[in-house]
């Protein structure tokens, strides 16, 4: 029973964390633009787990994720006080809080996306699902990558916090190959775990 509460206390976690970034952040339009993954994300984990719950582990990664993205929503990347914290003490150049970000978005995509490969597709056991699962991550990565030169095209300098460059010509290519690595790692650290909890699900999603 207290496994079945536990994504419920998630989701109403998830949803407390949110509105309480909306309150006074530093950019709207920052915040509004990191956040709509939350925003849009919630309501269908919701309304999918009553029908095709997931493991417990992804919903605890989506449930990080979700408060990686708040945060640096309603700080912005660049003035997040945890990253902030971390640069003075090891004299950095920049905040690398945003590199913590696209780590997580290749770490726990990747998770996700094993979890709906292993249960929705052919590939269950199959040496390419960890392959695929990588391109996949690296691919939306680019996407992301995307959807940041578009804002950029839009909104001309409205659109600075939320690139959170700092100065960095390669940024770009920090946050794809960040976002590749997490994937890696995630898959290397919690492969097993993920199968013993994928193993005791008994209807497939």
């Amino acid at each position: 029973m207290t496994k079945r509460r536990e994504p419920l206390v998630l989701f109403g976690l998830a949803g407390i964390v949110l509105a309480i970034s909306g309150i006074g952040p530093v950019d709207r339009l920052t915040w509004a633009l990191e956040v709509v993954w939350v925003v849009a994300g919630l309501p269908i984990l919701v309304w999918l787990y009553p029908r095709h719950p997931f493991t417990p582990l992804l919903y605890r990664l989506l449930f990080v994720h979700a408060c990686i993205l708040v945060l640096g929503g309603h700080y912005t990347y660049t003035k997040v006080p945890l990253g902030l914290w971390v640069q003075d003490w090891l004299d950095l150049s920049r905040n690398h809080y945003d590199r913590l970000g696209h780590f997580a978005q290749g770490f726990v995509p990747a998770i996700l996306m094993r979890e709906i490969l292993w249960r929705r597709s052919p590939l269950k056991g199959s040496r390419w699902l960890p392959f695929l699962v990588v391109c996949f991550c690296l691919a939306f990565s680019a996407f992301f990558e995307f959807i940041e030169w578009w804002a950029a095209l839009i909104l001309g300098g409205q659109a600075d916090e939320y690139l959170a460059l700092q100065g960095d010509v390669w940024d770009t290519q920090w946050d794809m190959f960040l976002a590749m690595n997490g994937a890696i790692v995630a898959l290397l650290l919690l492969s097993r775990l993920h199968d013993r909890q994928l193993a005791r699900i008994s209807t497939p999603a």
